[in-house]
This record gives structure tokens, sequence and C-alpha cells, in this order.
């Protein structure tokens, strides 16, 4: 327990930074953070050889940590400081004034154990239970889309990217040098811009903008790959939204088939351009479907859409913290919106 709360002067100053909009007060009354303690507790399952060094930190102050460098876009050194230097900080994680936070190594262990046993979309797929238990299911369809999240660049050689892409490793690479290099991610280009990293395929409701589903690829997959993946049939509404990038003869059939109504922007050819009631129907649908690049601005504003870390499996756990953070923030304002 935070030995703080006893602390007069420590309660005035929280009580004044509610006063002032602490987002991170909000955040505290409205996660049931004990969910979450059965998944996490298994980073310390592995037996520990000796009783010697420093015991494990709480994993569910690590886990609010992630949030709160996700929610402020701070790296793991900016993390650390931030904590030991914030008051608002050190009470959400639940630190008294004579505790220290942990350091930037051990949020980076704690993020790299989230990965290696693959627990972020098992986290996130926890807060949507809790999301759904508070009466927000989805409703009036969905919309699915997918941003390009930017990676570190690597330079290597053209030889070098063959045998990648071959699904191999340049055998002249040190066991040092392939700690530093990402062989997962990959180039792609949209609107005459090359881009290298991963993809955030995500399917949200129409109802209430949340995050439902979200599948992390390369950035070289197509987004139409992904549609079937992440299609919601719990949704109220069988309404399906998407750009032109999703759309085909098959992906139409498919959707027909499954008893979805498709609202997916068509797309001209050179030889047969778009009528004016086709675009004046794409001009309609877009209405909807851009509900969707809110998401995606809103994420921008607090990561710029990109990350700085190696391997997919490490991409996966920090897009998915990102998403997950999103529906925390999305869940707080529907819950000021409609009070209980």
């Amino acid at each position: 327990m935070n030995q703080d709360i006893f602390d007069p002067l420590f309660q005035l100053q929280d009580n004044r930074l509610a006063k002032l909009g602490n987002p991170l007060i909000e955040i505290d009354k409205i996660v049931k953070w004990s969910d979450f303690k059965e998944l996490l507790n298994q980073i310390h399952e592995k037996k520990r050889k000796s009783n010697a060094g420093a015991k494990p930190r709480d994993v569910l102050m690590m886990f609010k940590g992630l949030i709160i460098q996700n929610l402020y876009g701070l790296s793991d050194d900016q993390l650390e400081f931030q904590i030991e230097d914030r008051r608002s900080f050190q009470t959400f994680l639940g630190l008294s004034k004579h505790q220290r936070s942990p350091d930037s190594k051990t949020f980076w262990t704690f993020r790299n154990s989230l990965a290696k046993l693959d627990l972020s979309k098992k986290l996130f797929d926890e807060f949507s239970n809790q999301i759904n238990t508070a009466g927000f299911i989805a409703r009036k369809g969905q919309i699915v889309d997918a941003s390009i999240i930017a990676a570190p660049i690597q330079r290597n050689k053209r030889k070098e990217n063959e045998e990648i892409k071959a699904g191999s490793t340049p055998k002249e690479w040190s066991s040092n040098k392939k700690s530093q290099k990402d062989t997962d991610a990959r180039w792609t280009r949209k609107h005459n811009k090359n881009y290298f990293g991963y993809k955030d395929h995500i399917q949200i409701d129409n109802k209430h903008k949340i995050i439902r589903d979200y599948v992390t690829t390369n950035a070289s997959v197509h987004d139409s790959q992904i549609f079937d993946d992440i299609l919601d049939k719990t949704n109220t509404n069988k309404s399906v939204w998407a750009d032109s990038a999703y759309k085909s003869e098959r992906q139409e059939k498919s959707l027909l088939e499954k008893g979805y109504r498709s609202h997916v922007q068509r797309k001209g050819k050179r030889s047969k351009p778009l009528s004016k009631i086709e675009l004046k129907g794409n001009n309609t649908r877009s209405k909807t479907r851009s509900r969707v690049e809110h998401i995606f601005g809103s994420m921008t504003d607090l990561r710029k859409k990109s990350i700085r870390c190696i391997g997919i499996q490490r991409a996966k756990t920090e897009i998915g913290l990102m998403n997950l953070v999103y529906n925390i923030r999305r869940m707080c304002f529907l819950c000021r919106e409609n009070p209980f």
C-alpha cells in the first residue's frame, strides 16, 4: 500500500491534480487492474536459481508503467526519469516517496518478457472483456483499416536483403550483428513514398469507435489479406466499411456469403473511371469510414506511429500496447459521456 495517502500534504497535492484534470486518476478508477494479474504473473513463473539479488518488481506496477510510457510517448530512459520526477506518476504506480522508480533496463526487460510470452494480445482481449462488461458492446457495424508503423531502417547490402527475403539470415553476420538487425520488417510503397516497418490492421465498431480486434504484420502484407481475419461476428449490425484497397470481386462475394453488407469504397480503372453516382456513393461511405482515421491520428499524436524495436514479436508487443492504451483512453471518454 502507498503510505503517502496518509500524508496530508501529498493528499492535498493529489486532490489539486485531480481538479486540474489528471488523466491517470480517471484511468485508475475505470480499469480493473487485478483482472490482468493472472496473465502478468506468468512473467515470474520461472524458478529463481537463488534468493540472491533484488526481488522482482510487482507485475501490475510494471504494467502500469508501460501504460504511462505509451500514454505520454516516452522512451525507457524518459520513463524512469519522469516517474522519479512526477508525483502523479508515482501515485498511479503505487510508489511511496521512499521508493525508487524501476530503472529503464527493468522496464525494457519486463516488456521483453511480454514479447517472449506473447501476452500483449491476451492483455488487449482482457480489457476488451472489461469494455463489454461495462455495456459498450460492438454496435452499428464495423470499420476495417490498416496503418503503417515505421521501424528503424536497416542498411543492408543488396545480397543480404535477397537472403532475408528468401527467409534466411546472411551467414557472415555475427551473433551480435544478428541481434541488432530486424529481419522481419519489410518495405512497402504508399502514395509514391517508401516505408519500412510493420502494419497495424485494426477493426473498430462504428458506434463506440473502440478497437475490437487487430493483427500485426510486416508492412509488405496487403491490407486485404487480413480482412477476413478481423471481421467481428458479434457486432449487432452486419455493415462493413473499408477503403478501396479491400475491394475485389472475390472479397465482395465472400462478404455476401457471410451475411455482411458491404460498404467498401469503389475504385476506378484507367479504362473505366468512376461515374458521378459512384463518386457520390464513395463520398457518403467515407463519412463513416473516416472514423477509423481518427484513431490512427490519435496514435500519431502519442507515438508518431513509429517504434524502435527489433523483430516481429517485439513489434507485436509495442503495437498491441498502443492499441490497448487507445482503448483505455476511449473507455474513459465513453464513461464521461455515459455516466452510470
